[in-house]
């Protein structure tokens, strides 16, 4: 399998329907700058190259997705969670994303500290080195954080906007599992980042990853991918893994599956419940109008978007 590459996965659904635009759509740079919302060149100057401001409605929509996604996911069975973002080096290699991952993790030396790439990790280490009695199973988290990736390698790719950055907000899902209810757990969340896309009105595919693209901890992984109308394509939105007894092993996750029996590893899965800056491009891009407007979906009217964001 090894040697395979995005090409090989296999696309499993299509979902909603693609807009028909009467006018060449604009990409959410375009839309974001002249609406005044997203701000790259004030970025540029204060950080350097992949950073943004967001602005004025932007933000409400931000708070408004992730109000949104996180009652949902809660309602779902996941309790909700506010992570440290700065982690040792053990949580990495416990989660196995350290030692392959290290170009694109930000390292602080003097401290010994890692800023993550994905709440993931402080999820998994909720657990590490405990014995969690069956009854409790399975145990359900989802975190908002930032995130931080350097994106080494990826010069010249998706330098435009906010696609690609080295700062991102995201909601997180992760599951402690016995190991029968690994393949199961799997499927009910992609069923849950699915039906985020679908309340918000994203045309989507789902792909199953191909086994040689995937990394380390990943036994199998789903894709939803969003359609970009700049673009003309499908692009990651989310994504989720059952990273089966990887990560648990390594970090020491255990369970007593009955009294008096010996501990036995854990699984554990992750799912992306909403990464916000992608989320943001695919609801400006595909509700966009010819006069540089958009609006916003019914489903997030009431955690606080603005209906339509448009020029003041």
């Amino acid at each position: 399998a090894k040697g395979m590459t995005e090409e090989d996965a296999v696309v499993a659904r299509e979902v909603g329907e693609l807009p028909q635009f009467g006018f060449e759509p604009r990409d959410h740079l375009q839309i974001g700058t002249e609406l005044g919302l997203i701000d790259m060149e004030a970025a540029a100057q204060l950080s350097g190259s992949r950073f943004a401001y967001l602005k004025g409605d932007l933000v409400l929509l931000e708070l408004a997705l992730v109000r949104f996604v996180i009652e949902l996911v809660r309602a779902e069975g996941h309790e909700p969670v506010v992570p440290p973002v700065l982690v040792r080096e053990e949580a990495l290699e416990g989660t196995g994303l350290l030692p392959g991952d290290r170009d694109q993790i930000y390292e602080i030396p003097k401290d010994e500290l890692f800023l993550t790439g994905t709440s993931e990790v402080a999820l998994a280490g909720l657990h590490a080195d405990q014995i969690l009695d069956a009854a409790s199973l399975p145990l359900r988290y989802c975190a908002f954080s930032t995130c931080f990736r350097r994106e080494a390698g990826a010069a010249g790719r998706d330098t435009r906007g906010i696609f690609r950055v080295h700062q991102f907000d995201k909601v997180e899902m992760f599951s402690f599992v016995a190991p029968d209810a690994s393949r199961e757990e799997h499927e009910r969340l992609l069923a849950i980042e699915e039906r985020i896309l679908a309340e918000l009105e994203i045309p989507y595919r789902v792909v199953n990853v191909a086994v040689g693209d995937l990394g380390d901890p990943a036994a199998k992984k789903y894709d939803c991918e969003a359609w970009i109308p700049s673009q003309g394509r499908y692009r990651e939105l989310t994504s989720c893994s059952n990273t089966t007894d990887y990560q648990a092993r390594r970090l020491g996750a255990r369970y007593r599956p009955a009294e008096g029996e010996a501990p036995q590893i854990l699984h554990t899965l992750n799912g992306t419940a909403c990464a916000v800056g992608r989320t943001i491009i695919a609801l400006m891009e595909n509700r966009q109008e010819s006069d540089g407007s958009f609006t916003l979906p019914k489903t997030l009217h009431p955690y606080g978007s603005p209906e339509r964001i448009s020029a003041a």
